[in-house]
């Protein structure tokens, strides 16, 4: 099985980054012997060594400093196992030894590879996939603010639909000031009523907008003049009253199904007519039939006695 450990970038000369052991499976551990060494004794390794503490454990000692994971991010390290029986049986492994970045007590931060020491382990491949994940996420959540945010400051007549040639839509504020060509000012004027010092005669004007009129010469021989001249003033002053006013006429009983509501004896000599019409309406008209039954009997009678007066 594959032996690894790690070294950090900040590790000095002489640490003791890794303690390494060794058991017989088929013998007790009781009485068991063990030494280690590198299998080239005599010969320095530039990077790491083998130190035997003599209790059936060893150390991975650093010879330098400044392992770098740019530079190199793995190391292997040869390690020699010998056992204290009669006939010396020895045994050789690899140790792995990947550099990593470590916190000010040396504690594992990050390695570019797989992180040992670790129960569950994630790859760069894994860490790089989550990452793009959470960039997605913020990416979506800003988009959907600023959309949120365009959406208020649009007004019901920013409408996408509204493909009118007519309808010119500024988003901007000041937007559309040097658009002279979507546009006329002469369309909004009417020629009719464009007239110099006009007023208005909806409002009574203040006394500083009437305008001055001309002094007559008080030598001038043409009264006939004067006399015009003013006429025309007064004539053309908007100023003077009446002022306009808003009046609406309507004729009497104008839409209504009983016309006019005027009362019936307003006319003098209006002619007789027959109510007897009243009587085929029901029995909720037989009192308003009987009073004008009545007075149609009465206007008979007054008509039959001036006849008869007539007459004699």
């Amino acid at each position: 099985m594959p032996y690894e450990t790690f070294v950090c970038e900040s590790a000095k000369v002489g640490q003791v980054i890794q303690v390494i052991s060794a058991r017989d499976q088929d013998l007790p551990q009781a009485g068991q012997r063990f030494s280690f060494k590198s299998p080239q004794e005599g010969v320095k390794t530039k990077n790491f060594t083998i130190r035997d503490f003599g209790n059936n454990t060893a150390g991975v000692v650093t010879l330098r400093g400044g392992f770098k994971r740019r530079s190199q991010e793995i190391y292997h390290l040869p390690v020699l196992i010998e056992d204290g029986g009669l006939q010396t049986l020895s045994s050789t492994g690899t140790l792995t030894i990947r550099v990593c970045g470590c916190d000010t007590d040396g504690s594992l931060l990050t390695c570019s590879a797989e992180a040992i020491f670790l129960p569950v382990g994630l790859s760069t491949g894994a860490l790089i996939a989550i990452l793009v994940c959470i960039v997605i996420l913020l990416v979506i959540v800003v988009l959907y603010v600023g959309v949120r945010r365009q959406k208020k400051k649009e007004t019901l007549m920013t409408s996408k639909e509204d493909i009118r040639d007519n309808v010119i839509h500024y988003d901007d504020e000041g937007g559309g000031e040097e658009d002279t060509h979507a546009f006329d000012m002469g369309t909004l004027r009417n020629p009719k009523v464009i007239k110099e010092n006009l007023f208005r005669r909806d409002v009574k004007p203040e006394l500083g907008l009437c305008p001055r009129r001309p002094i007559a010469s008080q030598n001038s021989a043409d009264i006939s003049n004067f006399i015009s001249q003013r006429l025309q003033e007064h004539d053309g002053d908007t100023s003077a009253p009446p002022y306009d006013s808003l009046a609406t006429y309507a004729y009497e009983g104008e839409g209504s199904v009983a016309d006019s509501l005027s009362s019936i004896e307003s006319v003098k000599g209006e002619p007789q007519e027959d109510y007897d019409y009243l009587n085929e309406w029901g029995p909720r008209f037989k009192t308003l039939a009987g009073i004008f039954g009545e007075r149609s009997e009465s206007q008979s009678d007054v008509t039959s006695s001036t006849t008869t007066e007539n007459k004699h």
